[in-house]
């Protein structure tokens, strides 16, 4: 089948949704999230997709790329995520222009499952039934009630690994996982630094952490300080899992993050790295690698992809993201026994956005 019809319009809008509580890990504090919304036309159809990131995306994606889409083939997504690259150049290929990119080639990967009435994962192919979970939250601002709370939510889902922050206030962080495993049964603990030590901390923390049965650490260093994390990686506790790459933005970076042996866990996010594209092709240098590859935060876009990489291990149930998405989405996936399942009854990737109950978050 050859479908010759082209993109019609794009429109994009933004939408900033406050957090329930203060949030703050080992590097950052913060009050609220922004979602940026790309709505892609063609053959009277409409592929939708989303970023996290500051409006001044959507700004860049009505400036820099709408025009470049208008009157393209929504079945050639290569080439339009080739010249969405190129057209970002001169503005370097991080941060916002990446955003942007994601969240568009995110739309136009559900606008063609749409138009040939499919799931994303049937297009894809899928290899796997589900999307296994982890709880992830556990910020640095909680009191440890809250934390137990949590927790203890996920473990209602069947959720049996959890996450916490740790770094703001490290004299603090082993009280406050002891009190997380209080509550956690016989659920993984799993600490995120988010960057907050130094390479020779990093390895003290982990052996004491390792005495709690955590064997997960992620972002013990800084991301871009791929030496410091192979150290790490050397000389942590053998049970020790380092994982890092949500910050990773293009194929050059998670290439040499292998490359450097700085990660057991390679992790990306399709809202950062060029969307579901560039998504896939990590996935698949981690398979070449053999190396285990997880996603970060906004599940519902991952969801369908990661049903279609031999490569994929676990994905990130972030507090913030499943909280937005279940108040901004219809068609959003809960829960059983600690996976998410994608529906195979819509075509697409299976959410839109709730208008009228987004309305009063909109800012652009």
């Amino acid at each position: 089948m050859y479908i010759s019809d082209t993109i019609s319009n794009l429109r994009v809008s933004a939408y900033k949704i406050p957090t329930d509580y203060p949030e703050s890990d080992g590097t950052l504090e913060w009050d609220s999230t922004i979602l940026v919304w790309v709505e892609i036309e063609a053959l009277g159809t409409t592929g939708v997709g989303y970023t996290y990131a500051h409006q001044a995306t959507a700004y860049y994606i009505e400036d820099k790329l709408k025009s470049l889409l208008i009157g393209q083939n929504p079945m050639e997504i290569p080439a339009m995520w080739q010249k969405m690259l190129n057209i970002v150049r001169n503005d370097g290929t991080a941060g916002i222009s990446c955003a942007a990119i994601s969240a568009v080639d995110n739309a136009l990967w559900d606008l063609k499952a749409k138009i040939l009435n499919l799931p994303l994962a049937t297009l894809l192919g899928m290899v796997r039934p589900d999307m296994p979970l982890y709880g992830s939250g556990g910020f640095t601002s909680y009191p440890d009630r809250r934390l137990q709370e949590q927790f203890t939510g996920w473990l209602d889902k069947g959720i049996k690994a959890m996450k916490m922050k740790i770094g703001r206030e490290p004299d603090k962080d082993f009280a406050r996982a002891q009190a997380a495993k209080a509550v956690m049964g016989g659920a993984e603990l799993m600490i995120d630094a988010n960057g907050a030590f130094t390479p020779r901390i990093a390895v003290a923390t982990a052996t004491k952490f390792a005495e709690l049965g955590v064997c997960y650490f992620e972002e013990p260093v800084s991301s871009d300080n791929l030496q410091g994390l192979h150290f790490i990686r050397q000389q942590a506790p053998a049970a020790m899992q380092i994982a890092a790459g949500e910050y990773g933005y293009s194929l050059w970076y998670f290439a040499e993050m292998l490359k450097q042996q700085a990660v057991d866990i390679l992790q990306a996010d399709a809202t950062r790295c060029c969307g579901i594209t560039g998504f896939l092709k990590v996935g698949y240098l981690c398979e070449s690698h053999q190396t285990l590859f997880s996603s970060h935060c906004a599940p519902s876009i991952h969801l369908h992809a990661a049903v279609a990489l031999n490569s994929f291990y676990l994905a990130e149930y972030f507090h913030d993201h499943v909280r937005i998405e279940n108040l901004l989405f219809d068609g959003v996936q809960q829960p059983i026994n600690g996976v998410l399942k994608p529906d195979l009854t819509r075509p697409g990737i299976g959410i839109e956005l709730k208008y009228a109950d987004a309305e009063s978050y909109k800012i652009l």
